[in-house]
């Protein structure tokens, strides 16, 4: 497949006329000289991540927007749960509260986990062939992803998981961490899932280098994480087999796991050991198919 490396900026924002791709990295103070590692590349994936931040930050009418919506809907998911559990006291180990609770914090984590999947244009990317320019850096393509990701997943944490969460704890009440031992570890839990987030939507965006059409394999990955991740249903409901099936899978890393660490529900050791383990084979997957599609790419001019 014959990508052409074009010579127009490659865009990294929106239409609003935000950074692009060289100027972020002309920004850090690099130029297309051997890759850099150690302090540079820390260096590098800061200033990433920054901007990262600040473009999607610009769009604060539409990130308000969500966190209505997922309001809302966290409403009526709640009224569906407090039914279930009424009808089910002590359900799973849950009480009323318990789920409740779980009930806004997943809506709190739609924007920041994406668990709608996209969240990275690294496919259109591929599909113009503006991913050759990526490749022809001195950085590792997945880890400018994810620098540029986490700046996305902080700003969308303060504007659409805060909103929900606290309208949650105002109108029906929900259980909060007592200590800061637990508060430190469900923001290392988020974290980690935001990360497990990111390593899946890679694998779904870096199959376009075969597929070419990546929405057959989006539609794939969104059913998949809507089931597995507990965002449907708590996990701690699903039966025998199944159960143990979705809890150990890297789906439930994004949902399942923070959410009983907030909850007290879980040992904390146990689920960031879990968590960081889907991290480390996510991006070590994602790494291994980076650089298999290196080998597709030909640069033709420049």
């Amino acid at each position: 497949m014959a990508l052409r490396r074009r010579r127009h900026a490659v865009r990294c924002g929106g239409p609003d006329g935000a950074e692009n791709a060289d100027d972020l990295y002309g920004a850090a103070g690099y130029n297309a000289s051997p890759a850099v590692t150690g302090g540079a590349a820390f260096a590098l994936y800061l200033t990433i991540f920054r901007y990262g931040f600040r473009r999607h930050a610009t769009y604060w009418g539409a990130a308000l927007a969500g966190a209505f919506t997922n309001t809302v809907f966290g409403f009526l998911r709640a009224y569906v749960l407090i039914a279930l559990w009424h009808a089910r006291p002590g359900l799973a180990g849950y009480d009323v509260t318990d789920a409740i609770t779980f009930c806004f914090l997943t809506q709190g984590f739609i924007g920041p986990m994406e668990l709608f999947g996209g969240g990275l244009d690294l496919a259109q990317r591929v599909r113009t062939g503006d991913v050759a320019l990526d490749l022809s850096r001195p950085a590792s393509l997945q880890m400018w992803a994810l620098a540029d990701d986490l700046g996305r997943a902080v700003f969308l944490f303060v504007a659409r998981s805060v909103p929900p969460t606290l309208v949650g704890a105002v109108v029906f009440g929900i259980h909060l961490p007592g200590d800061a031992a637990t508060w430190a570890a469900f923001s290392a839990s988020m974290t980690l899932g935001v990360v497990v987030s990111f390593g899946l939507r890679y694998l779904v965006a870096m199959s376009t280098f075969w597929i070419v059409d990546d929405r057959g394999v989006q539609s794939l990955s969104l059913v998949m994480t809507m089931f597995f991740s507990g965002m449907t249903l708590p996990l701690v409901l699903f039966p025998g087999w199944l159960g143990t099936l979705a809890d150990a899978l890297p789906w439930a890393a994004m949902v399942q796991v923070p959410a009983d660490v907030f909850l007290g529900k879980r040992d904390v050791l146990g689920a960031l050991a879990f968590q960081a383990a889907w991290v480390a084979a996510l991006l070590a997957a994602g790494a291994a198919v980076t650089r298999t599609a290196r080998r597709k790419v030909v640069i033709q001019g420049g």
